[in-house]
């Protein structure tokens, strides 16, 4: 399994554990589901209960309906105007220049014309996203992006594949 994690934070952001794909060439995004909690520890993954278990009811305790990416990472929501958001990403974006320019110098172009793109994306639509950052909640790393496909139901987040590294484990 491979981890994407942070490259200013060292956060744990999203696994290929869910279905990712790349978009522009610089963003990995992945479908979320909704899953039901118990007690902040049980997961509703949405499998059969277990017979040798028995039933793996949850109405014994408070349920909550969470998005599983953003509980499974423990990332945390932020808010942002349109204005606000502008500033932290050309922020964000200047940094992630800076660290490829030295760390790997063959993808700024790619990097720069795909987030372009892809903030464009964003901000046309930017009542539709919400925002998290990682666990530590660093407010010069990455911010995760959430939003919903064509279909309305189905969530999916976006991260800057140049702001993460890939970690196998």
């Amino acid at each position: 399994m491979i981890i994407f994690k942070d490259i200013f934070s060292d956060d744990e952001l999203l696994s290929d554990a869910y279905d990712t794909k790349e978009v522009n060439g610089v963003v990995i995004e992945a479908d979320c589901q909704l899953i039901k909690v118990k007690d902040g520890a049980d997961v509703d993954i949405g499998a059969n209960p277990s017979a040798e278990v028995g039933d793996d009811d949850l109405e014994d305790g408070p349920v909550e309906t969470v998005n599983n990416v953003v509980y499974s990472f423990n990332l945390q929501p932020t808010t942002f105007d349109k204005k606000s958001f502008m500033v932290y990403i050309k922020s964000y974006m200047k940094k992630v220049k800076a660290y490829l320019t030295e760390h790997d110098p063959d993808q700024v172009e790619v990097f720069e014309k795909g987030a372009t793109a892809y903030v464009k994306k964003v901000l046309k639509s930017f009542k539709d996203w919400e925002f998290y950052t990682g666990e530590s909640m660093d407010p010069d790393a990455m911010v995760i992006l959430l939003n919903y496909r064509e279909d309305g139901t189905t969530p999916f987040v976006a991260i800057w594949k140049h702001g993460a590294k890939h970690e196998k484990i």
